[in-house]
This record gives C-alpha cells, sequence and structure tokens, in this order.
C-alpha cells in the first residue's frame, strides 16, 4: 500500500530537519505548483516550489509573484 502524502511529508521534514509546513503553507504550496504548471509546462511546477524556498520566501509570497507573473 502506497504511503500518504501526510505520511510522506512528514518523514521527509524529519529526515531534512524542517518542520513541517501547516496546511496553510501546503494550500499554497499547491497552488503554487498549478499555477506554474498553467502558465507554462508541467515541470514547471516542482521547480517553482523549489525557487521558493530557495528565495527563503513563504509559500504565500510565492504564490503572489507567480499569479503576477501568469496575470
Amino acid at each position: 500500500m502506497a504511503e500518504t502524502a501526510a505520511s510522506w511529508i512528514s518523514r521527509l521534514a524529519s529526515e531534512l530537519g524542517v518542520d513541517e509546513p501547516s496546511p496553510e503553507e501546503i494550500e499554497d504550496l499547491l497552488a503554487l505548483a498549478g499555477t506554474a504548471a498553467h502558465a507554462s509546462e508541467r515541470s514547471a511546477a516542482p521547480i517553482s516550489t523549489w525557487l521558493a524556498a530557495r528565495a527563503g520566501v513563504s509559500p504565500a509570497q510565492a504564490l503572489s509573484a507567480a499569479k503576477r507573473l501568469s496575470g
């Protein structure tokens, strides 16, 4: 049986030594990925979330930037 997303996220966060994202952060990250995928190609979704983390901005800030770019 496949692992749930919540379980995977929890285990990966622990392995990386970071806190798990809040429900609001998860919602914003999924919206960011969706915005990126619809504005260009599907492969932009995971890279966009990585860029947000690399930039050190919140998922909400990254989503706002993505919406500005896609609008």
